[in-house]
């Protein structure tokens, strides 16, 4: 006999919560350690430079100035953050080399006694920079002539020697040739901000054993481990990290931005280092979600059902890669929405810009894809005289339904799901729709 449940169905406390109301939880800038260090970065002023040259004289005469860090510090200076999972090329830099591709780029590390003095070190750096032209929308970086923001020559990431994520099933083409109505529409999202209670932050602390210890707030912390191992060259057995309480992150976590340069720091000068983001790097140069430009063109029936759609997508990753390829494959995965659609045509393009890098966020690559085929599925009802249950009833996904990037419907729940959105809100179904399920299709497609 199977035990009682003691967790699913019921309310459990979480365990941080009675810490959080009562002010008692440890947050990572809570933390602090004997000889501890502040590091802060020198960052682009401008949003695409060549970098000419920088002066750190002014710099190291400050009092409490420890050390300045530049890229001829960093053994391995670009991020890893793709490479893990095998998505690459890597080209996001550490600390910049030659050249700057958005607005607050970091360029130098400045480590100090104080976070007053660091700050002020920061202020006296001078740099040389020569600006180049800049691209900040996704289409404009896709015409000739426009400034190129990659090291690779063109302004999108390659998949499979295209420079879109493709999916192709069916003949789009012909069925929109012989559909009753063309249904078309495009959605744009805006950069959305995760907004942290605690921002961006870590401490590395040398131990005795020639260990480091990095308390950190990364919501990733064996991803963050590696990626730091390998961008300091080092053993990953060297590294002891130490999470805990996030302070809010959403995704915006997950880069490794912060760890590589406070550990690299930490083993420069033998002590502490503090490395946090202040609230304006937060809401400035830290990741967003990615800003999206959706097109979407359906071939429907005059009964509703859609039997073509065609989706182009622009995900604007800003300067650099960090998590939007691979978003952008989970977007193409699901641009055509839970509908059984029999021929679709996505084109989904990665597209680098001069603004702030995007990352991850909540769901990243299908919240957007969501919030444009739902609106679509709107329009679409409206366009041929339907209720807009009536649309996603009729096109929902059933099990055995094969999706366009070749997978099969399993556990699809979508119709049993809206059953019950519907008693939820009291609204009232046919008599059809209240006695559909998500069983596969009889013969003949019913």
């Amino acid at each position: 006999m199977t035990a009682d449940l003691h967790v699913v169905g019921r309310s459990v406390p979480r365990s941080d919560g009675v810490g959080h109301v009562t002010g008692r939880t440890l947050f990572t800038t809570d933390r602090s350690f004997p000889g501890m260090l502040h590091l802060k970065v020198v960052r682009s002023p401008v949003h695409h430079a060549l970098v000419r040259g920088i002066d750190l004289s002014e710099a190291e005469r400050v009092p409490g100035f420890v050390r300045a860090l530049t890229h001829v510090d960093v053994p391995h200076n670009v991020y890893t953050i793709l490479g893990l999972i095998g998505v690459e090329p890597e080209e996001e830099f550490v600390l910049a080399e030659d050249r700057v591709r958005y607005k607050g780029e970091p360029i130098v590390a400045i480590v100090a006694e104080t976070e007053a003095a660091a700050l002020e070190a920061v202020a006296c750096v001078r740099l040389d920079l020569e600006e180049l032209p800049a691209v900040f929308d996704v289409e404009e970086a896709l015409r000739p002539g426009a400034p190129i923001v990659t090291h690779w020559g063109n302004n999108t990431f390659m998949y499979e020697g295209h420079p879109c994520r493709r999916v192709r099933f069916g003949d789009v083409e012909a069925a929109f040739a012989r559909a009753d109505h063309i249904v078309e529409g495009v959605y744009n999202t805006k950069p959305i901000e995760h907004a942290p209670t605690e921002t961006t932050a870590c401490i590395a602390v040398p131990e005795a054993n020639g260990r480091y210890a990095v308390y950190t707030n990364t919501q990733a912390l064996y991803f963050s481990l590696d990626n730091t191992a390998i961008i300091l060259q080092v053993p990953g057995s060297r590294l002891h990290f130490i999470g805990g309480t996030v302070g809010g992150a959403f995704g915006g976590k997950v880069d490794v931005i912060v760890e590589p340069l406070a550990t690299l720091a930490a083993m420069k000068t033998g002590r502490p280092v503090k490395y946090a983001f202040a609230r304006w790097e937060e809401m400035q140069v830290s990741s967003t979600r990615s800003a999206w430009r959706i097109y979407v063109k359906d071939g429907v029936m005059r009964d509703g059902r859609i039997v073509a759609r065609k989706v182009t997508s622009y995900a604007d990753s800003g300067a650099y890669s960090r998590q939007t390829p691979y978003a952008l494959t989970k977007h193409a995965a699901n641009a055509a929405g839970p509908y059984a659609i029999p021929n679709v045509s996505i084109d989904a393009y990665c597209v680098y810009t001069n603004h702030v890098p995007s990352s991850a966020m909540r769901g990243f690559g299908i919240t957007m894809a969501s919030f444009a085929i739902e609106v679509q599925m709107d329009r679409i009802a409206e366009a041929v005289g339907l209720d807009p249950w009536s649309v996603r009833f009729l096109n929902a996904y059933r099990n055995g339904d094969m999706k366009p990037h070749r997978k099969r419907a399993e556990d699809a729940t979508l119709i049993e799901t809206m059953q019950a959105a519907a008693a939820f809100v009291g609204h009232e179904l046919t008599p059809e729709q209240a006695a559909m399920t998500s069983d596969p299709r009889r013969e003949g497609g019913e």
